[in-house]
């Protein structure tokens, strides 16, 4: 009666949401100030005033029916063309407004694109550890997902990756800054990388592309995050101003083609194709404008460098093994044993939500959130001291 997969995908959230779902309910079961909730990537740092002040001056000066009226599908032709100049000034690639197209945030971008490009048989590889739902956007457009391993480091390990590419690999799905780990790929992994694809494009003789998903690119503590574009032909950006400017809710980023990839302009009709299939057309108006306004700005990246600080030091303090964040806004830590959800299922008894990395493709790890408020970190302090002298 109901397609199975959908009802399955209804039924059980991911990991993430499955938490979030259970702090929700604490919370009012025993107080907000009880519960620890790491469990999702919603930005604590306010919307910068900049963006309200943008939204202000927009619903006074625009008219309501241009303001709250449909765009063109791909979105409005001066805010396509607004993106399109910042990626040209601020990266040096000569982008047209031509092959952007604004859409409902990252999970729209990354699904409109995925949807564009799969054909029958096609191969989609991602990097453990990955953000679980690249599996559900996949597998959805009827793709398959080739999980490859990354290095002692978490970042690119290229025989593994060399390994995995094959006649059916339509693309690889990156993700710098990375969630869960915050790594940040380097330029010179970016060069690697290219060189690795054109080969193995060149055995596949057509494009392998590079899917770039970026909602965290302004989010960094002193790491230079490359445009992928500048190393690599047939780069598609996946972008999101959902974490850089505190816009979660709003649901507004682009999809952003290189004017090098092959066949542009038959690809951007693809992604627009797959937008309309979907029904992802027409961006929310208001929000188009208000960030066509912001390109380029960013919300308070030193508080959750002071959140990532107090987080860390303390818990290395304690004992805990992390890995250092470059980017974004999570902290993976090392589980006190080897199954991560049955530690995770512990922590919960001392109300801290931690994300078990299972689902993001290794094991043995938790993911924390530290885009909370500073008082819910320096709370949680006595209960993960306490969670890890239960094991040791």
């Amino acid at each position: 009666m109901f397609n199975q997969t959908m009802q399955h995908l209804g039924e059980e959230r991911s990991v993430i949401r499955e938490l979030f779902e259970y702090g929700n309910q604490r919370k009012q079961q025993i107080g907000a100030d009880n519960v620890f909730d790491f469990s999702i990537g919603n930005p604590s740092v306010p919307t910068p005033d900049f963006v309200q002040a943008e939204i202000k001056r927009l619903v006074d000066t625009m008219p309501p029916e241009v303001l709250h009226g449909y765009t063109s599908a791909a979105g409005a032709p001066e805010v396509r063309r607004a993106v399109s100049d910042y990626i040209q000034s601020t990266f040096g690639v000569p982008m047209s407004a031509n092959h952007v197209y604004m859409t409902c945030g990252a999970a729209a971008s990354l699904t409109i694109t995925i949807s564009a490009l799969c054909e029958e048989g096609d191969e989609f590889i991602v990097i453990a550890p990955f953000f679980p739902e690249y599996r559900v956007f996949v597998e959805g457009a009827g793709g398959t997902l080739i999980v490859v391993p990354s290095d002692a480091h978490f970042h690119l390990d290229f025989e593994a990756l060399k390994a995995a590419i094959g006649k059916h690999t339509k693309a690889v799905i990156l993700n710098s800054p990375n969630n869960p780990t915050g790594a940040v790929l380097t330029a010179e992994e970016l060069k690697q990388l290219g060189a690795l694809l054109d080969q193995k494009s060149l055995e596949k003789g057509e494009p392998i592309f590079l899917i770039a998903d970026e909602p965290y690119r302004e989010l960094t503590y002193g790491a230079e995050v490359p445009c992928p574009m500048n190393f690599y032909h047939e780069t598609i950006v996946c972008y999101s101003f959902s974490k850089s400017l505190s816009l979660a809710g709003e649901r507004i980023g682009y999809i952003a083609l290189s004017p090098f990839c092959c066949r542009a302009d038959d690809l951007f009709a693809a992604v627009a194709g797959a937008g309309r299939k979907l029904g992802y057309v027409c961006a929310p108006a208001l929000f188009q404008r208000v960030c066509a306004a912001s390109l380029g700005k960013v919300s308070d990246v030193e508080e959750y460098r002071k959140n990532r600080d107090l987080l860390y030091e303390a818990l290395t303090s304690y004992g805990y093994e992390c890995v250092p964040p470059e980017g974004a806004f999570y902290l993976f830590v090392k589980a006190l044993e080897e199954d991560a959800v049955a530690f995770s299922e512990r922590a919960k008894k001392h109300e801290l939500l931690l994300v078990p990395s299972d689902s993001f493709g290794v094991k043995g790890y938790v993911r924390i959130s530290y885009c909370v408020s500073r008082s819910v970190i320096e709370r949680s302090l006595p209960a993960f001291l306490a969670l890890y002298r239960e094991y040791r």
